[in-house]
Order: structure tokens, then C-alpha cells, then sequence
């Protein structure tokens, strides 16, 4: 029996199949039903989000974990404005995410007729947030979009890419079997072997070098580590980059860019070797660092050579081959460490010494986290007050171990990145860290996670009943406090409501023994924390 003609949505779908995709975030509606046509017996799974902009923070988490792009299906309008929010993260913070809508038939685009979900340009309300946004006019520009969205995946600086596709152009039988038409070049390359001498001879010529790491260099782990190791010199990294190197390694400076021991400290490097980060205020929190020496910069977008903190030689290329690059390069004795080490013990002391009120509470809770935290778990964070000291303040034992929403600063991002992330790693344990604030943007993607999970995941809800930041903000600059008050709901109440097994402990010891309860529990388990209980 001859196979019927594939419409454009159904061989879509297969392709992303044979691209290797495994799991798509959506919500079905009228105008993705094609692609929908096209799930069953693809082995891609689909999971239901319980609004888009969930489907796009799952998309950046599984991304985040697994290091593949992360995909979501949204339809015309209201899909693509609402996962616009979750697409300005993954662009700010360098994720791959394919985000696959459809748009109205191509007889009518621009015209204004009013019809369901209407654009006048759809394309142009994500190109700002996107790598590239096209639309497919034919089912045979569709292969050759993808090719081109997995072009920037592989071999370009990693950001999301956003194709819509017409009502007839999902629908129309395609006119030959592209499905199957995978084109994968993956290749960021090296830096000219002269760029190479130059910074080599820098660095070797460095009295106090030092390295900035970023979320650019996460599969450069071992590389750093030599580099560090052989040049004495301690290792910073920004949120993205955390763990990258043991947090008991010696010359681990952690995340520490961000509180006023750690610009001391960098001050003092004569180079600074700065591997795929952008170096952004919102990984400093100052609007610049106080570098005085030569910054070296390794990255694979030739805009950041020349930005904000011009360097000296610019090394443009894949991080982790740019760094076996300069390895060879280098003499390969290793240099004495003491100074250097002594430097870090410093640094990680008077970071400890440095917390206020605030941060020790949170230092507290992160203690008691840490202390139950599988090895192999990982932790999305919210934009709350408790992530902000972990994000410098607590060690992760590997990279993409801690997501956090750092460039676009999105509440609500920690729950769905979080499910997101058990998708990309089903056999890691999940804890997300999130505000009474924050949580309320997404809450209902609990009833995603209650659905589809059967392995740990925690959610420590932290509720001091307030927009925490924004009021001490508010105060700081001595405003009256005005809308950082709200009445919250019965958050135990509603875990319950949606299945969650539910927990609310009175003091330290009791969330210790939640946290280890729910990460021996399969499913969904949200700990209600009150900052009256541990203040």
C-alpha cells in the first residue's frame, strides 16, 4: 500500500526526528494542528505546558542540562508573544532553543484582515531576540531553514532561532520527502596559529595571570583546569560557567566576580584570559571590573572583541580547541602555586566574612542544600534574593549543574527551566530555588511537573511575603514602599491542589530532612519555607 503524501507539517516533524530531537514543549491549538499530525510514531515526545511561556523556560532548561537544543511548539500570536519572554532569556543568556509557530496563510500576511491570532509581522517581533526569524513560504523552504538553525547551534554563538510557518504551508503536501535531508557541519574552529604565538607568549610571560570562564567554555573543563593548574592561576567563572572546575580545587575562585573580594582580586592580574563569556554587569554586578591588566579573549562571536573591555589579542574560535591549542603552546612546567592559592583562601574566606544579615540566612539554607544535594543533581534558580547568594555562594560539583535566569533576569524562570531540565536529564535529581514572587508567574506548570515526572524533583519556595529585592531596593534609595507587599495565597493549599506532596518545616533541621525525603521521592515535592522560621 503506497505511504500517502506528507503534508509540510508532518515532514517537519520527522526531520526534527531525524536531527535527533526527542522532546518538544507545547501547547496544541487550531493553528499547529499539522504538526501535531506528525507526532505520532516519531519518537518525539511531546509534553503539554499549561501556558507557552512555560514551553519556551522548559526549552532553555532541557537545553541548559543536556547541551542540545532545546525545542517548543507555539502557535500564531498569543503562542509566539507569550513565549517571547522565555526566548529573550535563552538570547541573553547564549541557549539553543528552536521554536517552531505557525503564522496565518500566506495570502494574508501583512494585510490586517483581523483574522484568528493575527500579526501584522510576527517575524519582526522576535528577530530582535532570535539568531535569525524566517518564515517558510514553501514546504520546501523548511529543510533548508532547519539546516540553517542548526548551523548557528553548531558553529556560531548558540541562540534560539524562530521559524513560522504559514496555515497552508503546514497543510500543503510536500512535493518531495525532504525528511530525512539532516545537514550537520559543527565546526567553531581554531584561532590562526599567529594569534595562538601571541597569546601564548603573553601568558607565559604573565607574573599574576588569571582566568574568567564562562558559559561559552562548558565543555573546556579539563583544558581550564591544566591551564589553571600549569600558570598558577586562580579561576573565576561566571553563573553560567559554575563548575567548571571542583570546588576544592585550590584555585577555584568560584563565581565571586559579583561581591567586592573578588574585583580585588582581579585587579591584581597582570593578564587576564577571559574564555567564552560576554564579561556582563549582570554576571559583576558593577558596571565594570577593575582590570588592570591585558585581557586575552577567547569566544566565538567577534562582536565581544571589541566591546566593552577591548582586549589585547582576540582569540576567536571553539573554547575547548582553543585551549588544547594553547596548551601545546606553553612550556609545560608547572609553575609554584603558593602565591596564588594563598590568594584564593583568602578570597573564599573574606567572602564568608563578607555576608550581611541577609545573605547568612541564605548562606544557612544553602548549607543545608548542599549537604543533601545528590551529587548529580541540579539546581534552577529563580530571580530571588536566595538564588543571588548562591549564585556566588554556593559550589556546584560540575557544569550545567546550576541554571539561572542571569542576562534578561526573568521571574518566574525557575520551575519551568527546572521540568525542562528533567526532560534533558531524566536520571538527574532536581531542586528548584524560587520566591513566593517568582512562583507566581508560573505556578501552573506544576501541574506539567505532577503530570509528567516520576523522579525527584524538590521546589524550595522561599516566602518572606514580599518582592524581597524591590522593597530593600526601594528602601535603600529611601522610596516608600509601594506594591511589595501582596497577600499570598495558600501556597500549601495549592501544591496539594495540584498533587505535590507538600511540606512546610519550622526551622533548618526540618527542611534538612524535607530536602532528603523529597529527593527519595519520585514526583514533585514543594517545601514551603518561611523566612520567620530561620531568621
Amino acid at each position: 500500500m503506497q505511504e500517502k503524501t506528507l503534508t509540510g507539517g508532518q515532514a517537519l516533524v520527522r526531520l526534527l526526528a531525524n536531527y535527533g530531537v526527542d522532546t518538544v514543549f507545547g501547547i496544541p491549538g487550531v493553528h499547529t494542528l499539522e504538526l501535531y499530525r506528525g507526532l505520532p510514531g516519531s519518537g518525539i515526545r511531546h509534553v503539554l505546558t499549561r501556558h507557552e511561556q512555560g514551553a519556551s523556560f522548559m526549552a532553555d532548561g532541557y537545553a541548559r542540562v543536556s547541551g542540545k537544543p532545546g525545542v517548543c511548539f507555539v502557535i500564531t500570536g498569543p503562542g509566539v508573544t507569550n513565549a517571547a519572554t522565555g526566548i529573550g532569556q535563552a538570547y541573553a543568556d547564549s541557549i539553543p532553543m528552536l521554536v517552531i509557530s505557525s503564522v496565518n496563510h500566506t495570502a494574508s500576511l501583512g494585510k490586517g484582515w483581523g483574522i484568528l491570532h493575527e500579526c501584522q509581522d510576527q517575524r519582526a517581533m522576535t528577530a530582535p531576540i532570535t539568531a535569525f526569524s524566517a518564515v517558510a513560504l514553501t514546504p520546501e523552504d523548511l529543510p533548508e531553514l532547519i539546516a540553517r538553525a542548526y548551523a548557528v547551534f553548531d558553529s556560531e554563538r548558540p541562540r534560539p532561532v524562530h521559524i513560522s510557518v504559514p496555515l497552508d504551508v503546514l497543510a500543503a503536501p510536500i512535493a518531495r520527502d525532504w525528511s530525512n535531508d539532516v545537514v550537520r557541519r559543527p565546526g567553531r574552529g581554531t584561532p590562526a596559529a599567529e594569534v595562538l604565538d601571541a597569546a601564548a607568549a603573553k601568558l607565559q610571560g604573565a607574573k599574576r595571570p588569571m582566568i574568567i570562564a564562562g558559559g561559552g567554555a562548558l565543555n573546556a573543563a579539563a583544558q581550564l583546569q591544566e591551564l589553571s593548574t600549569r600558570l598558577a592561576a586562580p579561576l573565576f567563572t561566571s553563573v553560567a560557567g559554575k563548575g567548571l572546575l571542583p570546588p576544592e580545587a585550590p584555585l577555584n575562585a568560584g563565581s565571586t566576580l559579583c561581591v567586592e573580594p573578588g574585583w580585588n582580586l582581579i585587579a591584581e592580574a597582570d593578564v587576564v584570559l577571559a574564555v567564552g563569556t560576554e564579561m556582563a554587569d549582570t554576571d559583576f554586578w558593577r558596571e565594570r571590573l577593575p582590570l588592570n591588566g591585558q585581557v586575552l579573549r577567547v569566544d566565538i562571536d567577534s562582536r565581544k572583541f571589541n566591546d566593552f573591555y577591548p582586549c589585547a589579542v582576540a582569540l576567536q574560535g571553539d573554547a575547548r580547541q582553543t585551549l588544547v591549542a594553547l596548551l601545546e603552546r606553553l612550556s609545560p612546567d608547572v609553575r609554584e602555586a603558593g602565591a596564588a592559592v594563598a590568594s584564593v583562601a583568602s578570597l573564599r574566606e573574606a567572602v564568608r566574612k563578607g555576608h550581611g544579615p541577609l545573605q547568612s540566612i541564605h548562606q544557612a539554607i544553602l548549607q543545608r542544600i548542599a549537604a543533601e544535594l545528590p551529587a548529580n543533581a541540579f539546581v534552577s534558580t529563580d530571580m530571588t534574593q536566595l538564588a543571588y547568594t548562591g549564585n556566588y555562594a554556593f559550589n556546584s560539583l560540575a557544569p550545567r549543574s546550576w541554571l539561572h535566569p542571569t542576562g534578561y533576569g526573568t521571574l518566574g524562570y525557575g520551575l519551568p527551566a527546572g521540568i525542562g531540565a528533567k526532560f534533558g536529564a531524566p536520571q538527574r535529581p532536581g531542586l528548584v530555588l524560587v520566591g513566593d514572587g517568582g512562583f507566581l508567574y508560573t505556578a501552573q506548570e506544576l501541574a506539567t511537573a505532577v503530570e509528567e515526572l516520576d523522579s525527584p524533583l524538590v521546589v524550595l519556595l522561599w516566602n518572606n511575603d514580599a518582592l524581597g529585592q524591590i522593597r530593600d531596593d526601594m528602601i535603600g534609595l529611601d522610596i516608600e514602599p509601594i506594591g511589595v507587599l501582596p497577600r499570598n495565597p495558600d501556597f500549601a493549599a495549592l501544591g496539594r491542589a495540584f498533587g505535590c506532596t507538600v511540606t512546610q518545616p519550622q526551622n533548618l533541621a526540618e527542611l534538612q530532612t524535607d530536602l532528603r525525603h523529597g529527593f527519595n521521592r519520585k514526583g514533585v515535592t514543594l517545601i514551603e519555607l518561611k523566612h520567620a522560621c530561620v531568621r
